[in-house]
């Protein structure tokens, strides 16, 4: 069974940074391209960023475009999210996906693993 775990999230003013990251745990696995989605209070989940398996291909959400930056370390298996300049409509649960596949896609119906989430809390 794969799952990944996310860290990182927290409280923070707005204007401040924080970075997210995510790992699998379980057996051994390693994902293809990743993704990190978000969902806040009484919204759809969106996606925010994602990442082929190679790291050389990234997409991003307009809403966090030149704010945040989504990358990755396959030697640890490891995703993060660097959240700069942070807004209080940022606030959300962050969750991170995988998939087998090395093509990034803003789909999340494409990624089989997720994590359960951390939250990120964005005061004003």
């Amino acid at each position: 069974q794969v799952q990944l775990v996310e860290s990182g999230g927290g409280l923070v003013q707005a204007g401040g940074s924080l970075r997210l990251s995510c790992a699998p745990s379980g057996r051994t696995f390693s994902p293809g391209a990743m993704g990190w989605f978000r969902q806040a209070p009484g919204k759809d989940r969106e996606v925010v960023a994602a990442i082929s398996g190679s790291g050389g291909r990234t997409y991003y959400v307009d809403s966090v475009k030149g704010r945040f930056t989504i990358s990755r370390d396959n030697a640890k298996n490891t995703v993060y999210l660097q959240m700069n300049s942070l807004k209080p409509e940022d606030t959300a649960v962050y969750m991170c996906a995988a998939r087998s596949n090395w093509l990034a896609t803003l789909d999340s119906n494409d990624y089989m693993y997720w994590g359960q989430g951390t939250q990120v809390t964005v005061s004003s």
